[in-house]
């Protein structure tokens, strides 16, 4: 190939050379001028136009992609939460720094020692931030303050914790917050181990995409190929709730009611096939 479009342009070259130029004048010159040969200078440039103009007459030449069949396929499946993740905060206030970190040192401290006593885990428990900021009082009509003054001081301390025995949930937020827990209480139910729930929705969203690509060849009246290309895509769980808050309350009537409800997992593939010609 790279043979044959150089022998094409040489011949371009010579043609052009042979329609613009005169040997005779180009050999008189070229003795006029001491033996300065002028051909080689008129062959190198045209030779560049035509080099310039090469790649447009490759991709005339370059054959079009090959027709192909592009679809998506969404596979979903669901599981029963293993696993539920809280968010607890302690906030203490009081007029010193030192105060208000002592109190919530305490608050936090008995909060700790509740939950591994209630079995869980030390990986389970995970400080996520200690926050000491001061109050103020600003300037208004009726104090005559001419500038911002501190009346206190706010410390907060965020617990994360992963409760693995859903049944204790609703005593463990409740226990949480008779020992000090002020703040947060954000809960989410999760599965530990994804790998095998998303492997089933993976398996779903291919056999639908396989699915959708054989219906349109058959529609189109062409035969599928192999597959090109195929790429992925996941959404967050979704939490899909079940009628269990009951069965929780009866277990500990006397904690928060809670339904841990299952999950759902979505994938998305896009896959292109061939056409068979």
């Amino acid at each position: 190939m790279v043979g044959h479009t150089v022998r094409f342009m040489a011949a371009h070259v010579a043609r052009w050379v042979s329609a613009n130029l005169d040997c005779g004048e180009i050999m008189s010159r070229s003795i006029a001028e001491g033996g300065f040969s002028f051909f080689p200078v008129v062959t190198a440039a045209a030779l560049g136009l035509l080099l310039a103009s090469a790649p447009g007459l490759a991709q005339e030449n370059r054959p079009e992609s090959a027709p192909r069949i592009a679809v998506t396929g969404e596979g979903e499946a669901r599981a029963v939460p293993d696993m539920a993740v809280m968010n607890l905060t302690v906030l203490r206030e009081a007029e010193t720094a030192r105060e208000a970190l002592t109190a919530n040192n305490e608050a936090m401290t008995a909060v700790l020692a509740a939950l591994k006593q209630d079995g869980v885990a030390e990986r389970d428990l995970q400080t996520t931030g200690l926050n000491i900021r001061p109050r103020y009082i600003h300037p208004n009509k009726d104090n005559r303050l001419r500038e911002p003054k501190i009346v206190g001081y706010t410390v907060t301390n965020g617990l994360t914790v992963r409760i693995r025995e859903l049944k204790a949930v609703g005593e463990v937020l409740d226990r949480s917050v008779t020992l000090g827990i002020n703040q947060g209480g954000q809960l989410a139910f999760v599965n530990d181990d994804t790998r095998p729930i998303l492997s089933e929705a993976r398996k779903k969203a291919v056999a639908d995409a396989l699915d959708k690509a054989r219906t349109l060849a058959e529609a189109a009246g062409v035969k599928l190929g192999k597959v090109l290309a195929m790429s992925e895509q996941s959404s967050r769980p979704r939490p899909i709730p079940l009628a269990r808050q009951e069965a929780m309350a009866a277990a500990a009537p006397a904690s928060v009611p809670v339904a841990a409800g299952e999950n759902s997992y979505r994938i998305t593939v896009s896959m292109e096939f061939a056409i068979e010609q």
